[in-house]
């Protein structure tokens, strides 16, 4: 789930000015979403007919995850479901989202994934780690280093297209990888005997995954916009539930083309955030606790890996009005 090469060399910003912003103010919300168990969440309420009823005339397309902030950079989207992060790069090539609601949190899917023999980070030093360098799991595996008192300088990075780490540490050239699911789970299926010596679960926050949305479809759109959002609650709650919880997992993983069984597992690695949740993730503080506090850390990453040059505006992106507004 994470960011294209495209965003990250910056040549979006062309893209952008030879398209028409027509569709920003549609009145039907174009939403792009893409294989996350907190964005295909969302099916839940498409198939069940919560939209309709809220009143919410909503289009939502289905993308690979990078090709979603691709149209939506390209001003084809009202809406798309992004991390955090990935929210400063379209603003900082060209296209701002407001991030409205967080609909969860990694809690695990994201994870270093080291070869038979290594049992914690510490066995990483001097050696060579898989990962696509500037993306949100390069992000992890600093904050894995950093917790295991080392450095970047302590390892060498092997820049690999996460798609591809899987088999870059099932051939041995590397001692390990770091990937989001379900790249991550195959590492570990075609490597018997490795495992995951730091994941997203020990450092929760740290990839808040969001609605982004075009400000002029937020200002044009803003009551159907509220509407949406009322009904995360209730997408929640079917998922969590027990009992509607095996109905939900075959919804969703109709949708991305899996059994039931294994997007249980999927599910199981993304922490759902209610509309109280949401609530307290909104409050203005540092730390990964806030929305606010983990964006800055977003930030600082992505200028320090140059993917942008300048530091943004933080609190442009951010607009918890949407979600504070729902009782």
């Amino acid at each position: 789930m994470r960011l294209s090469s495209l965003f990250r060399k910056g040549l979006l910003a062309s893209v952008c000015a030879a398209v028409s912003l027509s569709s920003a103010s549609a009145a039907s919300l174009k939403i792009g979403y893409s294989d996350w168990p907190g964005w295909v969440a969302w099916q839940v309420a498409i198939d069940k007919g919560w939209l309709k009823e809220a009143h919410v005339d909503a289009d939502f397309q289905w993308f690979d995850y990078s090709a979603s902030l691709d149209a939506f950079a390209a001003h084809k989207l009202d809406a798309v479901m992004a991390t955090n992060g990935d929210a400063l790069v379209t603003g900082a090539n060209g296209h701002k989202g407001e991030m409205i609601l967080v609909t969860d949190y990694s809690d695990g899917n994201d994870m270093v994934v080291a070869q038979p023999g290594i049992t914690d980070m510490k066995g990483l030093k001097g050696k060579s780690v898989a990962v696509e360098e500037g993306l949100v799991d390069h992000l992890l595996l600093l904050k894995g280093l950093e917790k295991s008192g080392m450095s970047e300088k302590d390892v060498k990075l092997v820049n690999t297209k996460t798609n591809e780490t899987p088999q870059v540490l099932a051939s041995g050239q590397v001692a390990a990888i770091a990937a989001w699911q379900p790249n991550s789970g195959q590492a570990l299926h075609a490597v018997p005997g490795s495992r995951p010596v730091f994941t997203s679960h020990e450092v929760p926050g740290l990839i808040y995954d969001t609605i982004a949305v075009d400000p002029q479809s937020l200002h044009d759109n803003h009551d159907q916009w509220q509407r949406l959002v009322g009904v995360w609650d209730h997408v929640v709650t079917y998922i969590n539930d027990p009992k509607t919880q095996p109905d939900a997992l075959r919804i969703m993983a109709t949708r991305t083309g899996v059994t039931p069984e294994a997007y249980k597992r999927f599910l199981k690695g993304t922490h759902l955030l209610s509309l109280e949740d949401g609530k307290a993730v909104f409050v203005k503080k540092a730390g990964l606790g806030s929305l606010y506090g983990s964006t800055e850390i977003s930030d600082a990453f992505n200028v320090q890996q140059g993917v942008y040059k300048s530091p943004q505006n933080i609190d442009s992106y951010i607009d918890p009005s949407f979600t504070a507004s729902v009782k």
